[in-house]
């Protein structure tokens, strides 16, 4: 292993830390690891610090939130070593209507974002700076998968921009559905309502699709919904906020992922899911079609709770679709692999040291 003191030092500024443990935090921490052989990297949530006379180069995660350690870097080394990595916030929101998350683009040297369609959101003057490393995690084998039912299952934690309430609002269709209609009698995404009964029907009994949803609560009126959705509906559960591993093993479990985001930079949930070998029905959103690819078939419209529900209806009954699916994840697999990330990494740092201090 190579001498840390003889390696350029480079810190990467996270607006989270340890205790978080949320995916700015895992990303930090990965890109650390990663970096182990490339130079001396640490991790911090402000700049400067007791070590700043010795960095390098800088890696800030959020145009926004990293504002002020991005603008002191820039002081103390203008046009040097700066690389701001951006999130569905600052690319969707941020960084067109707050002025210091727009003048963290201007100073950076390189912008990174985690999924292909993200560039196009950025103003023309600043998108040649930008580059793509997709995030990544190991692969792991799907699990024994049960056949009485169709296991979907959320993970992300109640606040708006996931868009739990387009899942709420699905489960309660499903648990209207007319019980003379036949599971194979699918409408297409995007049908009208002759898939539902009327919305004061009574509930079928019939839960062959099953929805679980992992997530803490960020926003207590959500999960006041997510409370209420399960004491109408028997199919979906609330499992609230679990461990990491947990998670995972529930991907793996899964028939399907369903992830309804407004707003995403890059999901980090559908990389688990995509290398686990469990589809994904997502929102067709940039930061979903930037991972899964344009032509995926497992889009709905963002907010569509009716389109959602009919895809679910026809992964229950078409096993060709599901397994269609299935296979467009796995091609996209090889772009979330740890060494695709890590050689990736390790040109942005290349490419910042050339211009460092």
């Amino acid at each position: 292993m190579a001498d840390r003191s003889s390696m350029p030092q480079v810190v990467i500024v996270s607006p989270y830390l340890r205790a978080a443990n949320n995916g700015n935090w895992r990303t930090a921490e990965r890109w650390r690891r990663y970096l182990a052989g490339v130079c001396d990297a640490r991790i911090v949530d402000a700049w400067p610090d007791a070590q700043a006379a010795g960095d390098q180069a800088m890696i800030a995660l959020h145009a926004r939130r990293s504002a002020a350690a991005i603008s002191a870097w820039h002081a103390a080394h203008p046009g040097r070593g700066l690389a701001v990595v951006l999130t569905g916030t600052d690319l969707y929101r941020d960084i067109h209507t707050d002025a210091q998350a727009r003048r963290s683009l201007d100073l950076a040297q390189a912008l990174v974002t985690l999924q292909e369609q993200a560039p196009r959101a950025l103003p023309a003057e600043v998108r040649g700076k930008a580059r793509v490393i997709y995030q990544s995690v190991s692969a792991r084998p799907a699990l024994a998968k049960t056949t009485r039912h169709l296991r979907a299952l959320a993970v992300g934690h109640l606040r708006e921009e996931k868009s739990p309430d387009t899942l709420f609002a699905a489960a309660c269709l499903l648990s209207r559905r007319s019980p003379g209609r036949p599971k194979n009698d699918l409408a297409p995404s995007g049908a009208g309502s002759d898939v539902f009964s009327e919305p004061g029907a009574q509930l079928t009994g019939r839960q062959d699709i099953r929805i679980d949803h992992i997530g803490a609560v960020l926003d207590p009126a959500l999960a006041k919904a997510a409370r209420a959705t399960m004491r109408a509906v028997p199919h979906y559960r609330w499992l609230g906020g679990l461990p990491h591993e947990a998670t995972r093993r529930r991907i793996q479990r899964a028939h399907l992922l369903v992830h309804p985001s407004r707003m995403e930079g890059g999901a980090h949930v559908i990389i688990e899911a995509v290398v686990s070998g469990t589809p994904v029905l997502a929102s067709r959103i940039d930061g979903n079609v930037g991972m899964l690819g344009e032509d995926y078939a497992g889009y709905f419209e963002w907010g569509d709770a009716q389109s959602l529900a009919a895809l679910l209806l026809r992964c229950r009954a078409d096993a060709a679709f599901l397994d269609r699916l299935r296979r467009q994840c796995q091609a996209r697999a090889p772009l979330f692999e740890p060494a695709t990330e890590a050689a990736a990494l390790g040109r942005l740092v290349e490419d910042l040291l050339e211009k460092a201090p």
